[in-house]
């Protein structure tokens, strides 16, 4: 058997271009978490200054 323990340069641009895409989904993934953490947080802030903003004038 004749095998060859170098790597092809065809499947180590196909293993680059699977790593780009799998850290392009991951980062986009996370960003929508961070996305939807913050949004949820940004509308709790936003009640409660809209309550503590009516206790206050009424």
């Amino acid at each position: 058997m004749n095998e060859s323990t170098t790597r092809s340069f065809g499947s180590t641009v196909v293993a680059a271009l699977v790593l780009i895409v799998a850290a392009w989904l991951l980062l986009h993934f996370i960003l929508g978490i961070l996305s939807f953490v913050f949004s949820t947080v940004l509308l709790i802030v936003a009640v409660v200054a809209v309550i503590w903003a009516l206790r206050i004038l009424l």
